[in-house]
């Protein structure tokens, strides 16, 4: 009798200890309005420019769903499988205690973790308040934490703060993050069979999660449908009409190479927008089909033992691709963005600009001849000069020695301004050497510069992200400045006429896609670089191909792999879009300025004359030979075993009909008998691009 009372006593004072646990944790509780504003960690949704969702990022937090917006066929689920008893009881179950308290007597030794009697208001004070870690300790917490939030809220406002809080897997917490999470849509119309995947869920996230095992999360909502149908909460009639496995889940977002745009554009939020908390949606310039091109180019056509780099800009400057090297599950290095670089020839581009803006025109007459400038004597691969020559046709065949002309004419101090003045942030050097390209610069910034000729001399500011919404709201939007201007209109149409040549004629003849396209080539020394650069259509496209050490990589010519994978982006990337003629018209060159195969793909450049390397292109890797596709020779080139000089290739209309790719037009240039005369002196040796860079 003694020791009945001695234990009710001991019930007794337990009793007291716990309602003034309780009350004492009542009094501590945060307000309902507190509980929902709580700070859970920002998702970010980041949409293409058609709308797909290309990645999701942070823990998943949806919309906030008040009561009576969460479909009852979802509370019901919820409370089927997980706490069917959650509408009587006061905060614990003691039902489940009871069976729980069994199994650990039945157990007890075995080292088995008691689980599986925790209510929802239990699981709602443990995801608020606690942590997943288990111990005693911690259970009793919850306990005392459950029937507290059991006297401050009522049950609907704990069950709200159930669906939205707690975790789903995925990444998604609440209903509202995993239905866009796991169906693309939000939590307010769900289907029952959508409902019961979401429901089944909480029980083991990551093992029942779609993502992880879509057959699992599938059963697994079949036996919650049995339990609603158990519990009355739907008839035999709708679990028998209820098709989990008819259920469409969203494709899960590529993550190779549309995460070097999400990892450059996202981080350009901080100074975009100031919301930390709530659930954004980012909607950015990403054309998903030139991306998916450009991933294709790049990895068609980089050398084996090289990594390549591609940037589209469109001309309001909101980029369209981008590939940061071959594969971004390998290498999340931005190659487009992060790398530095010499850019070869590619960096006459301000060279020619200066040169154009102080009045010189491209049809002026220049001196291809040697040339030291404050010690340095630049070259051209071929170690010879052609004499007179155009202004157009030496930026065309890339000819180093009118560039180091021009650059010493104009002054060192004068293009590096220029390159600055078109978006080149890296340091520029200005020694004599700069005008061949030795200055380390950006894939993006070059083609940012190249984007903006082609806009007529208006500068184009890459951008990525078009606006950000929080709850449906815009918060951000972009604006377009069309208002600086770089250069004067003309000075970026004869700059045009100068790069479209270069393509149709000179180094950039495998960059052709049959409609008129302007651009640059770039060979740095020893082939440890190479570039191509260019617009059509609009849209501006820059590509870099190299390895990340910088070593040699045999073959590797800006005319060559870089123009190719060009290419077979643009073909693609423009094919919906109007052709855009040019304001100048191609211009042929001259019959001395024609030139060997080597300078159709553009050779590295020479900065010193003691520097040069006489090689043509190296075999790759493989050891199989590099076989350029030059097309025919130049006109007055004999082949090696031809003692013969050919019939002369007559460069007129119907030939540039075929470079442009105009229907109806042969695809070989024409041939015309040579008129009679007396046999003509020997060809000048045509220059070629020297190194450090084209």
């Amino acid at each position: 009798m003694l020791g009945l009372q001695i234990f009710a006593g001991l019930c007794a004072t337990a009793l007291i200890a716990l309602i003034i646990a309780v009350y004492v944790a009542k009094s501590q509780l945060p307000s309902f309005d507190e509980l929902k504003s709580s700070p859970n960690g920002q998702t970010i949704r980041v949409h293409a420019a058609d709308g797909t969702v290309i990645v999701s990022l942070g823990p998943s937090y949806g919309d906030w769903l008040s009561f009576d917006r969460i479909p009852k066929l979802m509370r019901d689920a919820t409370i089927s499988a997980e706490d069917r008893r959650f509408q009587s009881h006061l905060g614990v179950d003691p039902i489940a205690l009871l069976r729980i308290t069994r199994f650990a007597i039945q157990t007890r030794g075995t080292g088995r973790r008691l689980q599986g009697a925790s209510t929802i208001t239990q699981q709602v004070a443990r995801t608020i308040f606690l942590s997943n870690r288990y111990s005693v300790g911690r259970k009793l917490r919850e306990m005392v934490l459950a029937l507290a939030l059991e006297r401050q809220f009522t049950k609907d406002q704990i069950l709200e703060l159930y669906l939205n809080k707690v975790y789903f897997g995925g990444g998604a917490y609440g209903i509202d993050a995993a239905s866009r999470r796991f169906f693309g849509h939000s939590a307010d119309n769900l289907s029952l069979a959508e409902a019961a995947v979401i429901a089944g869920l909480v029980k083991a996230p990551s093992h029942y999660s779609p993502t992880a095992d879509a057959a699992a999360a599938i059963g697994r909502a079949g036996v919650v449908i049995g339990l609603m149908r158990e519990t009355g909460a739907i008839t035999a009639e709708q679990a028998a009409a209820a098709r989990p496995s008819n259920v469409k889940l969203t494709p899960e977002p590529k993550q190779n190479s549309v995460r070097y745009f999400t990892d450059w554009a996202l981080p350009q939020l901080e100074v975009l927008i100031d919301e930390t908390t709530r659930p954004i949606e980012v909607w950015t310039t990403l054309d998903l089909a030139m991306q998916r091109a450009a991933d294709a180019a790049i990895r068609a056509n980089t050398p084996a033992a090289a990594q390549g780099a591609l940037v589209a800009i469109d001309r309001d400057g909101g980029v369209r691709a981008m590939v940061g090297g071959k594969d971004y599950v390998a290498s999340i290095y931005n190659r487009s963005t992060q790398a530095v670089r010499q850019p070869g020839s590619s960096f006459k581009l301000f060279v020619f600009l200066a040169a154009l803006e102080s009045g010189r025109r491209p049809d002026d007459q220049l001196v291809d001849e040697p040339v030291t400038i404050d010690g340095w004597s630049p070259r051209n691969s071929s170690g010879r000069n052609i004499g007179a020559v155009t202004m157009r046709n030496a930026f065309a065949y890339s000819i180093n020695t009118v560039a180091a002309k021009l650059g010493d004419e104009l002054g060192f101090t004068t293009i590096a301004d220029m390159a600055k003045r078109f978006g080149i942030t890296t340091p520029v050097d200005t020694s004599p050497a700069m005008v061949l390209g030795t200055s380390d610069v950006r894939l993006i910034e070059m083609t940012r510069a190249f984007a903006s000729v082609g806009n007529k001399g208006v500068a184009v500011t890459p951008f990525g992200i078009t606006k950000v919404t929080a709850n449906g709201v815009t918060i951000y939007a972009h604006e377009v400045d069309r208002s600086r201007v770089l250069v004067a209109p003309y000075v970026a149409s004869q700059m045009t006429d100068l790069l479209q040549t270069a393509v149709n004629t000179g180094t950039g003849r495998a960059a052709q896609i049959g409609r008129p396209v302007a651009g640059k080539t770039g060979t740095t020394t020893l082939n440890k670089d190479g570039w191509f650069l260019g617009f059509s259509s609009g849209l501006t496209t820059g590509v870099w191909m190299g390895r990340d050490d910088a070593r040699v990589v045999p073959g590797l010519q800006g005319g060559t792999a870089p123009a190719r994978a060009f290419a077979a982006f643009m073909k693609s990337a423009v094919a919906k879009r109007p052709v855009e003629a040019f304001d100048t018209g191609v211009t042929l060159p001259d019959g001395d300025a024609l030139l060997d195969e080597q300078s159709y793909f553009g050779e590295p450049d020479n900065g010193m004359l003691g520097d040069l390397v006489e090689q043509g292109p190296a075999p790759p890797d493989d050891g199989t030979a590099v076989e350029p596709d030059i097309g025919p020779p130049p006109p007055d080139r004999p082949g090696p075993d031809d003692d013969r000089r050919p019939p002369e290739q007559r460069l007129d209309q119907s030939w540039m009909d075929t470079v442009l790719g105009r229907a109806g037009t042969p695809r070989t240039p024409p041939v015309a008998t040579p008129p009679p005369a007396p046999t003509p002196a020997p060809t000048p040796n045509p220059p070629q691009e020297s190194r450090p860079n084209q």
